[in-house]
């Protein structure tokens, strides 16, 4: 399969033969960005804010994923589930984060989670591949907190997203905070990534992606 991000928290998964997700489009208007221009069988939404649910900015969509649960769509198996706004903190903002799994390889994104999840709720993840984490703070995992999340997925590979990066104009902390949490000087960036569950590392890996421009 292969992830390509578009900027904040917006990434489009795609595998031959099964169904190309969209996660958390953006209204360029509110953040800066080149308007996307984007196609996908499946758009997921992780909350209610203008740079994670500008689901217009897809086309050909047949299935919209607002909220948790279990789903079969087109060969992909997405399960959302709730981590933010329990009934035990009702000013926290709901999110919803989802896990894709293409052919057996898993992919979870966490959409604007803001606080460190319990042991529990990361085993009820199963096992996750690939992790797409905020971790520029601005509501969602500051980088020490999204340090402490990666330790308890250990996924194969981490992908940052939701940090501060020209042109998104959210004051967001850069990503060089949290590649200095995991104590890294500097990543290589790739275009895009590309998984089979044969060169999934056993060691966790962070991974930095370049925006892709949709113009």
């Amino acid at each position: 399969m292969e992830i390509t991000w578009y900027g904040l928290s917006c990434f489009r998964l795609t595998e031959r033969g099964l169904a190309t997700v969209v996660t958390d489009p953006y209204d360029s208007a509110a953040i800066g960005y080149t308007p996307l221009k984007l196609r996908a069988d499946i758009v997921t939404v992780s909350h209610a804010a203008p740079g994670h649910q500008f689901t217009s900015a897809v086309k050909g969509v047949s299935h919209q994923i607002t909220g948790p649960g279990e789903f079969e769509i087109g060969g992909v198996f997405i399960t959302g589930v709730q981590t933010n706004g329990h009934k035990r903190d009702q000013d926290e903002p709901r999110n919803t984060l989802y896990v894709f799994d293409y052919n057996g390889v898993t992919v979870a994104h966490l959409g604007d989670l803001r606080r460190v999840p319990s042991q529990q709720e990361i085993e009820a993840l199963g096992n996750v591949h690939i992790a797409l984490v905020p971790v520029g703070g601005g509501g969602s995992l500051n980088a020490a907190k999204a340090a402490e999340v990666i330790s308890l997925l250990e996924p194969g590979y981490v992908i940052p997203m939701h940090y501060g990066h020209l042109p998104c104009t959210l004051p967001l902390a850069p990503l060089s905070k949290f590649l200095k949490e995991m104590g890294l000087s500097a990543v290589e960036t790739l275009p895009s990534l590309k998984v089979t569950l044969a060169n999934i590392p056993d060691e966790t890996k962070v991974v930095v992606l370049d925006v892709k421009n949709t113009e």
